[in-house]
């Protein structure tokens, strides 16, 4: 049981593009995580910098357990910008994020991302 409290199954919906799985880990960002929780569904619309597809979403919060590195698949919480960031290949967070997650299955969808496509988080 503890499993599905600790990870969150969500669906990451690209227009266009296509669908990723994901899953939101709370003992990486344990407030930040249950703040995205709580706004779920979330919308937005894609914006790009590197390797990383990120949007603005609907959650303020300051740096918890902040990290300069990701690794691929990477999802965080970008507090500076108050976005969700997903890193699908070699980038450095612009400042300091709050990883969140990971993704699963899909990943490659993210290259093929266009500026301003809508992106839609749900629980899986």
């Amino acid at each position: 049981m503890s499993e599905q409290i600790s990870r969150v199954g969500i669906a990451i919906k690209v227009e266009g593009t296509g669908e990723a799985e994901a899953e939101l880990v709370r003992f990486l960002s344990p407030k930040t995580v249950d703040a995205i929780l709580q706004k779920l569904p979330i919308t937005g619309r894609a914006a790009l910098w590197k390797e990383e597809v990120y949007f603005e979403i609907p959650v303020k919060m300051g740096p918890e357990k902040p990290h300069v590195e990701v690794e691929t698949g990477d999802l965080a919480f970008w507090p500076m910008g108050s976005a969700f960031c997903i890193f699908y290949g070699k980038s450095r967070p612009y400042s300091p994020v709050n990883l969140i997650g990971k993704v699963k299955e899909n990943l490659e969808i993210f290259r093929n991302v266009k500026e301003g496509a809508k992106i839609v988080i749900e629980r899986a």
